[in-house]
């Protein structure tokens, strides 16, 4: 059978190992199993959000508001925007799905940063596009200027700010100065997935949505719940833009694209901000100890302002021998090899959970 050619030499995205498989594998019993390697919350989410959903629970056989009417206006009033302004997405991910396909072709190219999450280069050769990266790993905006400058049929520019897998994160004051310098027919993506924990580090990282709009009305911002409110497992992001974007975007999504126990948990996590700060706060704290163990053992560490951190080594050690090894002891982390980067990415857990890492790891790396 002929399918679309695009899709020829297209990779499927892969996901981090889940703990069943783990367990299946090597005969690890779950209780034993620990996931540091898809950024989730390793505090759960708000003890609110679970009543919430219980509750919610026995309206399953309903569809969903499809209008969303509740968690917009909620999201409008966090970040200063309006109704109008707001796309509801199952993660962040399937907005930033519909910005490509909505924008990109087989006669325009993407332009992204060296190392980024997969899934931008995935969406656009969907399409059909051309994908253009940075020679630089990280984000690096005088790159992106030059190869934009060079190659006039770019038609969107995909920004993760902090970046996924790295962790790095540009000041909000040079992303602006770059957005000063594109046209406004160039679709800007800016993907905010952890911006919670880059603007909690530090206060010039932070991208006002509002702000982005207004001054660039070429661009997108995206947030999601999946990480730092710790709803990774009920699927749900936003796209914040000008009325225009998101009147484009609607003619994409599909209808009731997510489901009414994850309309719930997304209104009542907003509720509980106080949760996600003492989750974010807590991370940075556990974050130090890694920085501490990089340095006692003599390895790399990229800063990082997210949720995760990544572990670089030298020609003496293999990144990809490290993670099986630590996966068949029970701990699961994302090896960057595919990246052709010889380094781990860890997820911060909880103080338990680190300690366990920490201890394994040195009788594998030692």
């Amino acid at each position: 059978m002929q399918f679309n050619g695009v899709l020829a030499n297209l990779k499927t995205y892969e996901a981090g190992k889940p703990i069943e498989l783990v367990v299946r594998e090597y005969g690890i019993e779950a209780k034993d199993v620990i996931k540091l390697a898809s950024n989730e919350n390793p505090r759960g989410c708000s003890p609110k959000v679970i009543e919430a959903v219980r509750a919610e629970a026995v309206h399953m056989n309903r569809y969903p508001d499809d209008s969303m009417y509740e968690l917009k206006e909620s999201l409008a009033k966090k970040y200063h925007v309006e109704d109008k302004n707001i796309i509801i997405g199952s993660g962040s991910d399937q907005v930033i799905e519909i910005a490509i396909h909505a924008k990109a072709n087989a006669n325009t190219k993407v332009l992204m940063a060296g190392i980024t999450f997969a899934m931008y280069e995935i969406y656009a050769l969907q399409t059909g596009a051309k994908v253009l990266r940075t020679p630089s790993a990280q984000h690096n905006l005088k790159e992106m200027l030059e190869i934009y400058k060079a190659n006039k049929d770019i038609s969107i520019i995909m920004l993760c700010i902090p970046n996924n897998p790295l962790g790095e994160c540009l000041d909000a004051k040079d992303v602006y100065a770059f957005l000063d310098q594109i046209d406004k027919e160039t679709l800007v993506v800016v993907d905010a997935a952890y911006l919670e924990y880059a603007r909690f580090k530090d206060p010039v990282k932070n991208i006002d949505a509002q702000e982005l709009i207004t001054k660039y009305p070429n661009a997108i911002y995206t947030g999601t719940f999946s990480k730092a409110y710790g709803l990774g497992g009920m699927r749900c992001g936003y796209g914040i833009a000008q009325p225009e974007i998101i009147q484009t975007f609607l003619k994409l999504r599909a209808p009731f694209n997510i489901t009414n126990l994850t309309l719930k948990a997304a209104i009542v996590a907003l509720s509980d901000e106080a949760f996600m700060d003492a989750s974010v706060k807590e991370n940075f704290e556990q974050m130090s100890a890694y920085e501490a163990f990089a340095k006692e053992l003599g390895f790399k560490v990229i800063e990082s302002y997210t949720n995760f951190i990544v572990l670089e080594f030298d020609a003496s050690k293999n990144s990809g021998a490290i993670a099986q090894k630590l996966m068949e002891k029970g701990i699961i982390v994302r090896n960057l090899g595919s990246y052709g980067m010889n380094a781990i990415r860890v997820t911060i857990g909880t103080p338990e959970q680190n300690a366990r890492f920490f201890e394994l790891f040195k009788t594998i790396y030692m």
